[in-house]
């Protein structure tokens, strides 16, 4: 998608998979679903990289390989497509050969097609799950690898499964539409310098806590970062960020830019009100002020928000 495209869901959140998760048990229908599969190859040592190369188009698309051209490894079975192609997932190494190259979920996520982007953020999610889960966090026994990649268990039997940590990101705007508008971006404490010396700035974010619904999430992050109020919140939409584990819930919010901005310097060490005119030059590339990657969340609530000039929250 490029900038001057009217945005449609979150980039991550396009999929035809069908999980197929009747089929995790059964190992007959497992077998054959291998031999008559494809796999894609993410390695999760480089952050859950795969191989890609370019659609005609100018998009993206993944490098898919049969079972065998497939690398050993644990076979996590993602799910099937509108064809009934059933799909599999292997971590190891990668070696790009003429015509591709190893891309990162963030960095190529929003050129692929949404068989592809299904695909890619559902492996390295999964793969995340599993290197982060050899062991069990109730008993500290080594576990494998079950239910087609979908549960782990120890030698006692005890089982476990994907889990995903809810987050919510905000877009605090003044609720303005025209050229008047503005929206509040901030810039992580914790985000190095871009290689211009400039700075990305983003969207508010933070994850949910126990006992927390994803509004007060936003609403108590908002006011912890950056010492704003909101007068009405609107939830977006959500797509998985699977580094390692969490699911984006994305929202609009409603602010008066007259506040006094207080910010936390651990979380946020700096933060402006920005027009829209500003921010169609950053999606430019002008100045050395930058936006989030275009597969996050973060971008398509920011871009949502430029192109929607007539909506307000009134009413």
């Amino acid at each position: 998608m490029t900038s001057s495209e009217e945005p449609g869901g979150p980039p991550l959140a396009r999929t035809t998979l069908d999980r197929a998760a009747h089929r995790r048990k059964d190992e007959d229908w497992l077998a054959a679903a291998w031999d008559r599969g494809q796999v894609v190859v993410v390695d999760l040592a480089k952050g859950g990289r795969a191989l890609v190369t370019d659609r005609p188009d100018g998009g993206s698309a993944l490098v898919l390989v049969s079972p065998a051209e497939a690398p050993e490894g644990e076979r996590w079975f993602l799910g099937a497509g509108p064809d009934g192609t059933p799909f599999w997932a292997v971590d190891a190494p990668l070696t790009a050969g003429d015509g591709t190259r190893s891309m990162d979920l963030r960095s190529v996520g929003h050129l692929l097609d949404a068989r592809d982007t299904g695909l890619l953020t559902t492996a390295v999610a999964l793969g995340n799950w599993h290197l982060s889960h050899r062991f069990s966090p109730r008993t500290g026994k080594p576990t494998v690898s079950v239910e087609a990649g979908w549960a782990r268990v120890d030698p006692d039997g005890a089982l476990m499964w994907p889990r995903t940590d809810p987050a919510m990101i905000i877009l605090v705007h003044d609720g303005v539409p025209g050229p008047g508008g503005r929206c509040l971006l901030g810039h992580n404490a914790a985000w190095p310098p871009r290689p211009d010396g400039g700075r990305r700035f983003s969207c508010l974010a933070g994850f949910v806590e126990a006992g927390e619904s994803a509004e007060a999430a936003v609403a108590r992050e908002v006011h912890e970062e950056v010492g704003v109020r909101l007068s009405e919140i609107r939830y977006e939409g959500s797509q998985s960020w699977p580094y390692p584990g969490s699911l984006m819930l994305g929202f609009h919010g409603i602010a008066d830019p007259a506040q006094p901005l207080v910010l936390d310097p651990e979380e946020i060490d700096e933060a402006h009100w920005f027009t829209r005119e500003a921010v169609a030059k950053m999606i430019a590339g002008e100045g050395t002020r930058g936006l989030p990657m275009n597969s996050s969340i973060a971008f398509y609530l920011i871009e949502r928000w430029l192109h929607d000039d007539q909506e307000t929250f009134s009413g």
